[in-house]
């Protein structure tokens, strides 16, 4: 919906705007043509969230490993973060990456961090409902499901 090109992370980041109520976009990634999008939209006045770390729409390529491990890897996370912020993103989403890269980008940020399987670095926290409720086929490890709803499902159906 955003990765084409700005036009088309404008169209879609309005079209969901007006459509659903939603009061801001959150768009993944970090490297720098997703930060000059990120600058276009808000300069637009459409307020964006940021996602770092592990993304969602890359998850079948990276699976769900912890992202930012290495110095390399924490340092262009941390980087990414920063542009994100510079380019005008209210908050930023750090997903599965170790809990002092999560401290040190929560540290440099004047921006809200909000973390999913970060550690309790963050300024806010997200336990995904369709993770606690035992919904997906492949449980993220650095989340708790507080029941297996999957399975009674399926039995369900089956019955």
């Amino acid at each position: 919906t955003y990765q084409e090109s700005v036009q088309q992370a404008m169209h879609s980041a309005g079209r969901v705007l007006k459509e659903t109520g939603a009061q801001a976009v959150k768009l993944e990634g970090g490297y720098p043509a997703m930060a000059a999008t990120i600058s276009q939209l808000t300069s637009a006045g459409i307020p964006v969230m940021g996602h770092v770390g592990l993304t969602p729409q890359s998850v079948h390529q990276l699976g769900y490993k912890k992202q930012g491990k290495t110095v390399e890897a924490g340092e262009r996370i941390l980087q990414e973060s920063i542009a994100l912020q510079e380019a005008g993103a209210f908050a930023v989403v750090l997903e599965h990456i170790p809990a002092d890269l999560a401290d040190r980008i929560t540290q440099k940020l004047t921006i809200p961090t909000i973390g999913i399987g970060a550690g309790p670095y963050c300024d806010g926290q997200v336990l995904v409902t369709s993770d606690l409720l035992g919904l997906s086929e492949k449980q993220p490890p650095f989340a708790k499901a507080y029941a297996n709803l999957r399975s009674t499902i399926t039995q369900a159906v089956k019955d």
